[in-house]
């Protein structure tokens, strides 16, 4: 068995002691949340209270609750565990007592607490991490496993956080579904026993389940009322929700890397890190914590999240890989009537030997096809500068077809399982990130392409297929290891593409949503929230993303999916981050007007919707409309969107509230958008009112007869 050295051990209990004398509790606040550790006789650390501020400190010493922070497997610990560990002698156990914190403040927002424990008897260290963000409500946690036993371990399980609630009921707010059908709604209420949501497909990891939830407690939340926990995790990978209530009705709630397949071997002195775990709590409904979170999410979370985004026109619905240099400069007088900042040149672009002419070679072979493009990428960066546009490119670098050199070259640099057929989605293959080489590969695709191409201004990262089959020849007899050190394989690239290239804008994108986290967005400035881009569908996918992810990230393009007016689908898309899929020469004089107009409008009124606070008003899960609106900090602008999904016959709508404005001061009403040669029709344009009518009375905002599938935009201005 391992033991400390005595005198190790005698100090290790003198320091706990000492501790305990200076301070039994932990306290970790924010504006109006704590979370509230007790250190107990036993030097274990209890999660003691977890909720709404206290006016006073002392208020919290009279809960009595006595959950295990951190709960160690094999010991006296009933339900699932925080962590599980087989010791090199083969004890699956974990005592984890209290050692030490420290608690510094790193600026006026920031604190960061780290909490050490260690087992009485084998040289085991986990320490908890947390980083509170004092203004914004928001908690960072994760943890640091490390040992020092003379052979290697295993860890099963690793939460990044574990958190434990008491209420008399749980409602659970997941958001599920499938390609083109992201981010679906579905609140249950959670019962006794484990409710689970996790990801097993490594590379895609959110195809079907999305990173994120809500629990309220006690009855449902609604926009404005009831306590709730949002959380989510930094993670683009693997990831596991894990919810359970025990024999008194409190409910535990372990977050992290999903431990399927993926028991560590960790070595001795060396960190096992998780990722963080993002969370807030709200006593004031849903829409408080969303912009809880997007205030964090611009400041800290998203690279450049404070600075402006490119509105851009992109040519997959035009040419889809049937083109060539002539035809793209053309389509650079496209974006210029439009009035975008970007041209962006999707997949089709590459290969030689395996041209790709479809999505069944090529794949992996990133030159510049010669015979589309015999004069290369910085000739179409020099095209479109001379039209006054900016040029960005498609990558989807992980991945490999069969049918290409690549493959030829080195089939060793594929992720597959020996001794089977391979097993392919959309014809290509996922490459062996975990292998330096490979790393090596895509960093140098990358730089090189933007060192040739010095006024490449963007680039659009695809991932378009989850691992099956998956077997890394590097990792040779560690596969266990392989869902975890794939995306830390991943950052790494990333890191070093960000330490050359700081602020070069680059889209994170896996066929629509299989890539939404915050592990992924301090690499990237906005994502793709889905391939589906009909304006009807777009407003549930939009609305969904919007819980979490600030609008600025949400890219939202006019494409030609849909029945739907050229307005609609315009103003669904200007309610995120704005931009173009469409064949510009398809488009009438009239609606090449409207475009143009829009994208003016939307350059005018951006600072709102980026920066602004956003307010869920009318949710098309309750009703045949959605609305909303975005309220900037000084509450002087304002916009709302307002989208008719489907109307029955006579129906009407209700008023509609408006909320984040100042109830002193007067606002101006004014619709715009308009299509060309129409009004508005709202009694309200053009009026004056006080902030205190807009949100108490409100505004009828679809007078007369409904229309299915319309939409309006009111720009609301201090006066």
């Amino acid at each position: 068995m391992y033991r400390y050295p005595i005198f190790l051990f005698i100090a290790l209990l003198f320091c706990a002691a000492a501790s305990s004398q200076e301070q039994q509790h932990i306290l970790i606040e924010t504006k109006h949340s704590a979370l509230y550790f007790a250190i107990n006789a036993k030097k274990h650390l209890n999660q003691q209270y977890f909720g709404r501020k206290a006016a006073n400190r002392s208020d919290y010493d009279l809960v009595k609750n006595t959950h295990d922070a951190y709960p160690g497997a094999g010991m006296d610990n009933l339900f699932s565990p925080a962590v599980r560990m087989i010791h090199a002698d083969g004890n699956p156990s974990l005592d984890l007592v209290y050692v030490k914190h420290e608690q510094h403040a790193t600026d006026s927002n920031t604190t960061i607490t780290d909490i050490t424990l260690q087992d009485p008897v084998y040289p085991v260290e986990i320490t908890l991490h947390f980083i509170a963000y004092y203004q914004q409500d928001i908690i960072k946690s994760s943890t640091t496993v490390i040992h020092q036993e003379k052979k290697p371990v295993v860890i099963t399980e690793y939460a990044s956080s574990f958190l434990q609630l008491d209420a008399d009921r749980y409602w659970l707010t997941q958001f599920h579904g499938d390609w083109a059908h992201e981010v679906q709604i579905k609140e249950t209420e959670l019962t006794a026993g484990i409710k689970i949501l996790d990801s097993k497909l490594g590379t895609r990891a959110d195809f079907y389940q999305s990173p994120m939830f809500f629990v309220s407690l006690n009855e449902k939340s609604t926009e404005t009322s009831g306590d709730l926990i949002a959380g989510t995790l930094a993670w683009t990978g693997n990831f596991r929700f894990q919810f359970e209530i025990d024999q008194r009705n409190s409910l535990h709630i372990s977050s992290g890397m999903n431990p399927y397949a993926s028991e560590y071997t960790l070595e001795p002195g060396k960190p096992f890190n998780t990722p963080e775990f993002i969370f807030t709590y709200s006593h004031e409904g849903k829409g408080t914590a969303s912009r809880n979170l997007h205030q964090w999410a611009r400041s800290y979370a998203v690279l450049d999240g404070n600075k402006p985004r490119l509105t851009l026109l992109n040519n997959w619905e035009a040419t889809h890989t049937a083109f060539n240099e002539t035809q793209l400069v053309e389509l650079f007088d496209g974006a210029k009537t439009l009035g975008v900042d970007l041209f962006l040149l999707d997949d089709g672009w590459f290969g030689n030997k395996y041209p790709r002419d479809n999505d069944r070679a090529g794949l992996g072979d990133w030159q510049e096809d010669r015979k589309k493009l015999p004069s290369g990428i910085g000739y179409l960066v020099k095209e479109a500068d001379k039209k006054g546009i900016k040029f960005g490119i498609w990558l989807e670098p992980e991945m490999v077809n069969p049918k290409s050199e690549l493959y030829e070259k080195h089939p060793d640099w594929i992720l597959k399982l020996p001794n089977r057929e391979e097993n392919y989605s959309r014809n290509q293959l996922v490459l062996d990130l975990v292998n330096p080489d490979v790393q090596d590969f895509v960093y140098r695709l990358i730089d090189d392409m933007l060192t040739k191409n010095p006024g490449l201004a963007y680039i659009k990262w695809d991932c378009n297929r989850p691992m099956t089959n998956a077997y890394s020849p590097f990792l040779k007899n560690n596969q266990t290891a392989l869902f975890i050190e794939y995306t830390r394989s991943l950052y790494k690239i990333l890191d070093r593409l960000r330490a050359k290239y700081p602020h070069i804008p680059i889209m994170l994108c896996s066929g629509g949503g299989g890539r939404t986290d915050y592990g992924a967005m301090k690499y990237f400035t906005e994502f793709w929230p889905s391939d589906n881009t009909d304006g009807f569908e777009r407003v549930f996918i939009q609305w969904g993303y919007s819980y979490f992810f600030p609008a600025n990230t949400i890219a939202a393009h006019v494409t030609g999916w849909g029945k739907q007016s050229l307005k609609f689908r315009t103003d669904v898309a200007m309610m995120d981050k704005l931009g173009y899929d469409i064949k510009i020469n398809n488009l009438t004089p009239q609606e090449t007007a409207f475009s143009n107009q829009s994208v003016t409008t939307y350059k005018r009124i951006s600072d709102i919707i980026w920066y602004g606070d956003m307010y869920r008003l009318i949710s098309p899960y309750e009703e045949n409309r959605a609305v909303l609106m975005y309220v900037n900090p000084g509450k002087n602008k304002a916009v709302l969107f307002n989208y008719v999904l489907n109307a029955r016959y006579k129906e009407m709508f209700s008023r509609v509230k408006l909320q984040g404005l100042d109830p002193a001061k007067q606002y101006r009403i004014r619709e715009i958008n308009l299509y060309p040669g129409t009004k508005s029709v709202n009694p309200d344009d053009d009026k004056v009112v006080s902030g205190d009518y807009l949100m108490n009375t409100g505004l009828n905002l679809t007078p007369g007869k409904l229309v299915p599938v319309s939409s309006n935009i009111f720009e609301i201005t201090e006066e």
